[in-house]
């Protein structure tokens, strides 16, 4: 019966990634639609013939990867717990220690660095691949770096996270879900609050805007939208990417305002004043907050349904992979495969929620600056630093994009209704 099983999910994971193959590289993806020819948001305005061709390239092999990546985690997870590994785990953990802790710890290490070992070979491929199209400017040690960074930094979340959630199945058996949804309210806003001045410094250096008239004049805009802020921070991350960016992070005191050194080194004052309008804006429409709202909505929702699935599944197959309930450890593969799947699930959800965040956060920083032109060659870069698609397939657009297209966010700037007087 393993065998069987692992037979389906196997040749499941081949046709879909068959599918996502000929989905994404042999059918058409359809022409620029017309209403965008000849505008700004026209590719062939701002990109050559060649990086248009490099553009559709990246994107096609990044798109795939993404959409191979996703479903593996979920394939590891499943046969870990199929042919008793995650058993094993659990009983090498509890033989080498008696304390409850230290046993979830171990066992956590060894399912960690057996899927980071599984999933490793995709990773290098979009970093390769990154090289190679000139958008990571990181060496292979540097690349590594980060990756243990993540490594650490998720098994030592996670350690806390999986010992407080199994200890609380021990002692509500039917409401653990409940419990376990409570106490990860508090940690997430905690870890809302801490990621910008702990986690966030472990990959770059962050410091003060370097350019203080280009501070003064961002801290003006501040000003003008009533937003207390004496720093607008600056990130080192030409080390790593030719790509631009720029973000809003953290909550309450610790919330800041991030450009990367690549988004200064490559737009012009105006491009930049746009891009800081836009990210004020996501503060002061409360977009972090909204979005830590609904994660916890949705973390809620999560919570119950893992609750529900999985005390069906351990009664109809729970005897077949020597699972009794759920707060045994080998439980965490699939629990952790359920996570994985709802939050796939979830995500076109999601994006179109931060899509509509973007849209006003566009129409915001138009409003603020007036200059239409500033924000449509700012996208324009954008697009072209990063090799971004400007005009995403369905499917990708759905799963991947928190934010509008290119074409679509430079369009709907171009026509965007902005009185004569406010232009600059």
């Amino acid at each position: 019966m393993k065998i069987k099983w692992a037979a389906i999910v196997i040749v499941g994971y081949l046709l879909f990634s068959a599918c996502m193959y000929y989905y994404l590289f042999v059918m058409p993806t359809g022409e620029l639609p017309d209403i965008y020819k000849g505008t700004s948001a026209d590719p062939a305005t701002f990109l050559s013939e060649k990086e248009r061709s490099l553009s559709g390239e990246f994107s096609k092999i990044k798109n795939f990867l993404f959409f191979l990546s996703t479903p593996l985690e979920w394939l590891i997870y499943f046969l870990v717990v199929l042919f008793g590994l995650s058993h094993r785990l659990e009983k090498w953990a509890q033989e080498t220690v008696r304390i409850t802790f230290w046993q979830t710890s171990i066992y956590l290490f060894y399912l960690s660095v057996f899927t980071f070992v599984l999933t490793f070979p995709l990773q290098y491929i979009s970093f390769h691949l990154s090289k190679v199209y000139n958008i990571s400017t990181q060496t292979f040690s540097q690349w590594m770096k980060d990756e243990l960074i993540d490594f650490w930094i998720g098994y030592g979340l996670m350690m806390i996270l999986i010992f407080v959630m199994y200890e609380l199945m021990k002692r509500f058996k039917k409401r653990w879900w409940l419990a376990a949804w409570t106490l990860f309210v508090p940690f997430t806003i905690f870890l809302m609050y801490v990621q910008p001045v702990f986690i966030d410094p472990l990959y770059n250096d962050f410091y003060p805007l370097k350019d203080k008239q280009l501070e003064a004049k961002i801290l003006s805009l501040a000003d003008q939208a009533n937003i207390p802020a004496n720093h607008v921070y600056e990130v080192n991350m030409s080390e790593k990417t030719n790509a631009l960016n720029a973000y809003v992070t953290g909550i309450g005191s610790n919330a800041r305002i991030v450009l990367w050194d690549t988004t200064l080194n490559k737009l012009d004052e105006e491009e930049i004043l746009f891009v800081m309008a836009h990210e004020m804006a996501h503060y002061v429409k409360k977009h972090i907050y909204i979005g830590i709202a609904s994660y916890l909505v949705l973390a809620f929702i999560g919570f119950w349904l893992i609750a529900k699935i999985m005390e069906s599944f351990i009664n109809r197959k729970g005897e077949e992979l020597s699972i009794t309930n759920i707060a045994q450890l080998r439980t965490l593969p699939l629990i952790l495969m359920m996570v994985s799947m709802l939050s796939f699930v979830v995500s076109p959800f999601s994006n179109i929620l931060s899509r509509w965040e973007e849209k006003q956060s566009d129409a915001y920083a138009i409003e603020m600056t007036g200059n239409k032109a500033a924000a449509i060659t700012a996208f324009q870069k954008l697009a072209k630093e990063g090799l971004s698609e400007v005009k995403p397939p369905l499917l990708v657009k759905i799963f991947r994009y928190s934010h509008p297209s290119m074409a679509e966010r430079i369009y709907t700037i171009e026509t965007y209704p902005l009185e004569e007087t406010k232009e600059k």
